[in-house]
C-alpha cells in the first residue's frame, strides 16, 4: 500500500486531527485542560535527558511533540482567531531566521558571546513593547529556575551584585526569611559559575533517593 503521508511530521499532524475528530474524550479537551499533561510530559522528558536511555529520550520527545500538535489542532478550530500547526511552524522558522543573522544574514559572530548579542538585539526588537527586563518571565516556573532567570535578567543591577556578594556568607539562616535570602544568594553563585541551580538540586534529590533505596535494600535502619 502506498504511503499517503511520506512526511512523518505531516502524518503525526494528520493522526492528531483524526483523533480530535473521532475520539469523544479528545473532543472535550481545551488548552487549559492540557496544561497538566504538558507539565507532566516536560518533566518526563527532563528525566529522559538526564537519566534515561536513547529510546526513552526519543519516546518522550514524541510525547512532548504530541502536546504541541494537540494545542495546534485545538487552536485551528477556534471560531475567532484560528491557527494551525503550519502557522506555528512558520512563525518559529521566521523567528529563528531573524534571531540568527550571523547564519542567515550578513552579521558576523565568532564567539558564543557575539551570538548572544545578535540574539538579544533581535529579541529586543520583537519585544519592544516591554517596559521591564523582567517582563515575559513566567511566574509558573519552578521557584529555583525562576530565581535564576530573574537574576539573569537583572544582571548588573545593584541588587544582583549585592546578592552575589552575600552568597559568600557562611552563616546559617535563623529564620525562614533568611533562608529565602540564602537560597537566592546560592542561585546568584550558581549563575556566576555557569551552574544550573535547578538541576543541581534535582540531581542531589535523586542521589538521596538512591541512598534511601540502597539502605532499604541492605536492611539498614534509616533512623539510626
Amino acid at each position: 500500500m502506498a504511503d499517503t503521508h511520506p512526511d512523518p511530521l505531516r502524518e503525526a499532524a494528520h493522526v492528531m486531527r483524526t483523533v480530535r475528530d473521532r475520539c469523544v474524550w479528545t473532543q472535550r479537551i481545551d488548552h487549559r485542560d492540557l496544561v497538566p499533561y504538558l507539565v507532566e510530559e516536560s518533566a518526563e522528558l527532563i528525566d529522559a535527558v538526564e537519566t534515561g536511555s536513547r529510546g526513552e529520550l526519543r519516546e518522550e520527545l514524541g510525547d512532548l511533540l504530541w502536546q504541541v500538535l494537540f494545542h495546534a489542532e485545538i487552536a485551528s478550530r477556534d471560531p475567532d482567531d484560528p491557527f494551525d500547526i503550519d502557522d506555528v511552524a512558520r512563525g518559529l522558522t521566521e523567528k529563528m531566521v531573524r534571531r540568527h543573522p550571523h547564519v542567515f544574514g550578513d552579521a558576523v559572530a565568532n564567539t558564543p558571546e557575539e551570538v548572544l548579542v545578535h540574539w538579544n538585539a533581535a529579541k529586543a526588537l520583537e519585544k519592544h513593547e516591554r517596559r521591564s527586563v523582567l517582563d515575559g518571565v513566567s511566574e509558573r516556573m519552578p521557584s529555583l529556575a525562576l530565581a535564576q532567570k530573574l537574576l539573569g535578567r537583572a544582571a548588573g543591577t545593584a541588587d544582583a551584585r549585592a546578592l552575589g556578594e552575600r552568597s559568600e556568607t557562611e552563616r546559617a539562616p535563623a529564620t525562614e526569611a533568611e533562608l529565602g535570602d540564602a537560597l537566592l544568594a546560592l542561585v546568584a553563585t550558581a549563575r556566576e559559575n555557569g551552574w544550573d541551580a535547578e538541576r543541581a538540586l534535582r540531581e542531589r534529590v535523586r542521589r538521596l533517593q538512591d541512598e534511601v533505596r540502597a539502605a532499604e535494600a541492605s536492611g539498614s535502619d534509616l533512623e539510626n
